[in-house]
């Protein structure tokens, strides 16, 4: 496979993911400014875009419809949905003949039906419809792919980029603190609180929900289930059995991620939560280089070098 489609596949899943887990924080995140008339509207908000990477004016407060325009519907913020959702089709056009027509066609509509503006009342219906196109886009894709590099590209895209949006939601709660979004909260934001139950069977608390959401295996949206999931992909794409330890670079650095966080104490965990969080979205960043190194080399312009007679 050609470097270029390949590297488009991986950033197709990695935007859908970013748009889908962008739509899920600022859910939670508006809701908590809605519902609790006590939470500092500008701290709230400037600790949200401190955890997106992204900044705000520093002259003036800001608030939650400047929360909604800059991560929502602002089309040159790399950290907005609008934003991810124009890269998604954008890479599928560079690699248009790798994906189904149907997949292109729900791209395409996705950006089509991506809102300049969002009223107040239909702010809750706007994150709805982006976690559903998401959706439809994911499952599209799965259905109309053969399982080969194509696919393990694109899987692997969506594993790190959920990882990391998993490590932000995380984010948000360690930041605030008692301020911040509940347990309860945070697990229906990534529609994991009915999981969680089932497999806790009980309410909620600060040790389990952390530990559900990082380390457990079967559920597809902890850190470590794609973490898991990404070292899959990466065997597929390059299936050669590893007779002198691990030779290939993204999954020594996956391996390494995912041993940071298996083998630690949840206590320990707990303990610095932020400083843990904010470790897995710099790993995630290196993973991403390594694979942009690996897998996806940018060719340097040619030069002329003067042949000695």
């Amino acid at each position: 496979m050609l470097s270029r489609i390949a590297e488009s596949l991986f950033w197709i899943g990695r935007y859908l993911e970013r748009s889908d887990g962008t739509a899920r924080l600022l859910d939670v995140h508006l809701q908590l400014l809605l519902e609790d008339p006590w939470v500092e509207e500008d701290i709230a908000c400037r600790a949200l875009l401190g955890v997106m990477g992204s900044r705000g004016p520093t002259d003036r407060e800001i608030t939650r419809f400047d929360l909604l325009e800059m991560l929502g519907v602002d089309r040159a913020n790399p950290a907005s949905i609008a934003f991810s959702v124009d890269q998604a089709r954008e890479n599928a056009r560079r690699a248009r003949e790798a994906i189904s027509s149907e997949m292109w066609e729900v791209l395409n509509t996705n950006r089509a039906r991506m809102p300049r503006k969002v009223s107040a009342e239909k702010i809750h219906g706007f994150f709805g419809m982006v976690r559903d196109r998401s959706a439809l886009a994911v499952g599209t894709m799965e259905s109309s792919t053969i399982r080969d590099e194509s696919w393990s590209f694109f899987t692997l895209g969506r594993s790190i980029e959920r990882a990391d949006m998993t490590a932000r939601l995380l984010s948000t709660r360690a930041f605030m603190d008692a301020g911040g979004p509940s347990w309860t909260t945070i697990l229906r934001s990534c529609g994991a609180y009915e999981a969680y139950l089932r497999r806790y069977r009980g309410m909620p608390s600060a040790e389990n929900a952390a530990e559900f959401l990082v380390l457990d295996r079967q559920f597809p949206r902890s850190i470590l289930f794609q973490l898991l999931r990404a070292e899959d992909s990466i065997r597929e794409i390059e299936p050669r059995v590893e007779r002198g330890g691990i030779t290939n670079e993204v999954l020594r650095e996956l391996g390494q991620v995912r041993g940071e966080i298996e083998f630690q104490p949840i206590d320990q965990m707990l303990h610095d939560l932020p400083h843990q969080m904010e470790r897995i979205q710099e790993r995630m960043s290196e993973v991403s280089e390594a694979l942009r190194q690996r897998y996806f080399p940018v060719l340097s312009a040619p030069q002329w070098i003067r042949e000695d007679v």
